[in-house]
């Protein structure tokens, strides 16, 4: 018999459908050759400082830091009886070998990893690597299985990343926390995109608007724009410093003769925009349709293992390996019938091959995963929901696009002269639509020029004067932030810089959306419409913080070192001596820092004993499910009275309400932490795994979730 160990129910589920697993067991499914079982995201984790040695349950300076040579792991307790499912299958006598199934990625190695030492299993181990959930690419995936072995690199990655953050999270929090009398959260990637964050703020408050005037004149059939023919920033060449000096010029003009100086048609070319991978699309569904970076991964991963409908959207690449060209061709030709005619008017070559681009087909920059695209089996556009609809709607153009010719246009800048005055004008002439025809046509043209010849004369008929002023940097947005977070804190648009730069970001596709939620959920950030603010409590953090653990590049080094262990090109035992060294440092920097620093009244200390906030009161009946303590409500949270001690068992009110959940009331959590499970008129709430969830009446799997609410790392 071979175990198959899946990361979810879900995925185990459609693991045995195509493997004929049909007789039902407690836990798993069973078929004449496979038994498919599975885990319920992490069943192991690393253990907790008091349970490594009980004088860490109460914080002290003089205790840290906490460096442990190896940090063991345990079994979950909300979890424990799927771990024991999967422990007994897995070394039953009959078991001759397993498949790890977990998702492709370093997270899901560390989940199988976990488990498999956990349970002291010594089975040979096989590997399912695919890159979709259809039917077709799963048996593909289980006749062509690799050697567990080969992904030993993934996996001392995703172990030193996790000791990594452990180390860091657990030493530099208690620290800072001891050390400024507020309750802190410090880590590895959490706190340098939270300075992000605050260079941004610090920016925007810094700046000093500068007040100028423009001049515009109307000439009948075309408008043009004042400005300075010898100035040399053309950026600044149209600003008048006073009003007086716009208002001589306007009346200078008006009604005056003017002659057209010059005209100047330059050739330009837009190449077609790149395949997606998790971060572009996040970044373009930021803009295009608001979501955040958190909402378009959960509406990603529905469109890969529910509908089947795109490929592993948790992917860093933005191309498709050489031998996917046919399979390419193949998908284009399985995309819903909306799509027909775009894909007809792909300049296909001879014999209705597709055209073929560096700039789309490299293996040497596909890395675990390809790029995102839809899926060869046919998406039901009819049964998506309307947000899924609409994501899946760029997935599929953008596949189509990546084909279609360059974008080609005559950039127009004329200059009319009137009374000796200089004014601009830009216009647009498409040469070839290319791409663009792909997409809707909503953006209006650059001002259409009428055709104008050199000496061409005019009448300045109008001219009017407007007042206006330098614009502060935009508030980051998801899209602005997740662009920082990839290339370590610079916001790079060229598309060969950002692709110099993987590796070396903050954070991983995967986790990025993650590490946003968290800034805000602890304070540190706070949306507003689709901007990302720092608080004053993130702000005052990166006043203490040193550049160490705050620096976006120290940290994005970090990650490439990661990368590189992946890759068996670094040795672990050099990261985590580096991890161990910053460990030391922050806990020496947090003890003999004489920076100072407020935080908000809520987070600080009322007298002596444990903090609390001024409005805390206690829920009756309500244990922390992770001490067995009393759980308390201050002003946005329910958690537990012991976090003095170490517990960081935390509930945010309004956690569930941008999924359309109800907000967090004393009566809910008490029930919750009873039962686990509470249903209502709306839908039912979730308490499972350090994981709160809320599942909308008439849907089978949670809508969303809001992360880990406690954590035990």
């Amino acid at each position: 018999m071979i175990v198959v160990v899946a990361e979810k129910p879900s995925v185990g589920r459609d693991l045995a459908r195509v493997l004929k697993c049909t007789q039902r067991g407690e836990g798993f499914l069973r078929g004449e050759n496979h038994t498919v079982t599975w885990a319920i995201g992490h069943l192991v984790t690393l253990c907790e400082p008091d349970e490594l040695d009980e004088k860490y349950k109460k914080w002290r300076m003089e205790d840290l830091p906490i460096l442990p040579e190896k940090i063991p792991t345990k079994v979950i307790s909300k979890t424990k009886s799927q771990f024991s499912v999967i422990k007994k299958l897995i070394n039953d006598p009959e078991t001759e070998r397993l498949i790890c199934a977990t998702d492709a990625g370093r997270e899901g190695e560390l989940i199988f990893r976990l488990i498999y030492q956990q349970a002291k299993c010594k089975k040979p181990v096989d590997r399912l690597w695919i890159s979709s959930m259809t039917d077709e690419a799963i048996r593909e995936g289980f006749a062509s299985l690799k050697p567990g072995g080969e992904y030993d690199g993934l996996y001392r990655s995703a172990t030193c990343r996790s000791q990594a953050d452990w180390l860091v999270g657990m030493n530099a929090s208690r620290a800072f926390t001891l050390r400024f009398d507020a309750l802190l959260s410090i880590g590895r990637v959490q706190t340098p995109t939270l300075a992000i964050l605050v260079k941004r703020y610090h920016e925007i408050a810094d700046f000093k608007p500068e007040e100028y005037y423009t001049v515009t004149a109307n000439f009948g059939d075309y408008t043009g724009q004042w400005f300075d023919e010898k100035a040399e920033d053309e950026k600044k060449a149209s600003r008048i410093p006073n009003k007086e000096a716009a208002d001589r010029i306007a009346k200078a003009i008006r009604g005056k003769a003017a002659r057209v100086k010059a005209v100047t048609a330059e050739a330009k070319k837009e190449l077609p925009p790149q395949l997606y991978d998790l971060t572009s699309l996040q970044r373009e569904a930021n803009r295009k349709l608001g979501y955040t970076a958190d909402k378009t991964l959960k509406i990603a991963q529905e469109l890969y293992e529910k509908w089947k409908a795109i490929t592993y959207p948790r992917t860093d690449s933005r191309y498709l390996p050489m031998d996917m060209l046919g399979r390419a061709k193949q998908t284009l030709q399985k995309l819903p019938e909306a799509y027909h005619g775009f894909v007809q008017n792909i300049p296909w070559g001879e014999g209705g091959k597709l055209p073929f681009s560096k700039r789309i087909f490299d293996n040497a920059k596909v890395s675990d995963h390809h790029a995102i695209i839809p899926t060869s089996q046919t998406a039901p556009l009819d049964k998506l929901p309307a947000e899924a609809a609409k994501l899946f709607d760029m997935i599929a153009r953008r596949a189509i696009a990546v084909f279609y010719p360059a974008h080609e246009y005559d950039a127009i800048k004329v200059v009319t002269i009137c009374e000796g005055h200089a004014f601009k004008s830009s216009g647009k002439v498409v040469r070839v639509k290319g791409w663009k025809d792909v997409y809707p046509t909503d953006e209006q043209e650059e001002g259409a020029l009428p055709n104008l010849r050199e000496g061409d004369g005019r009448l300045a008929e109008k001219a009017s004067v407007k007042k206006e002023s330098t614009k502060p940097p935009a508030p980051h947005t998801d899209a602005s932030l997740l662009a920082a977070m990839e290339n370590a804190g610079r916001e790079l648009e060229d598309e060969k810089l950002r692709e110099q730069m993987k590796g070396s970001g903050l954070g991983t596709p995967a986790t990025r959306a993650a590490i946003i939620e968290r800034l805000i959920q602890v304070g540190y950030a706070a949306r507003k419409g689709r901007a990302l603010n720092a608080t004053e409590k993130g702000v005052s953090l990166i006043a203490i913080a040193p550049p160490e653990i705050a620096s976006p590049e120290t940290t994005g080094k970090w990650e490439l070192a990661l990368d590189e262990i992946a890759k068996n090109k670094r040795d672990t035992e050099r990261f985590m001596q580096g991890i161990r060294n910053l460990t030391t440092f922050l806990i020496s920097y947090a003890r003999d820092t004489k920076t100072d620093a407020s935080f908000p009244e809520e987070m600080r200390r009322k007298g002596k004993g444990s903090r609390k906030s001024p409005n805390a009161k206690s829920v009756p009946g309500a244990k922390c499910p992770l001490c067995g303590k009393a759980v308390q409500e201050n002003a946005k949270a329910f958690g537990c009275s012991a976090w003095r001690e170490g517990c960081r068992f935390t509930l945010w009110k309004d956690c569930l309400t941008k999924g359309g959940g109800p907000m967090l009331t004393e009566k809910l959590v008490a029930l919750l932490l009873e039962k686990s499970t509470v249903k209502g008129s709306t839908g039912i709430v979730s308490l499972r795994d350090g994981q709160i969830s809320f599942t909308p009446n008439g849907r089978e799997t949670p809508s969303i979730f809001t992360g880990i609410t406690y954590e035990k790392k």
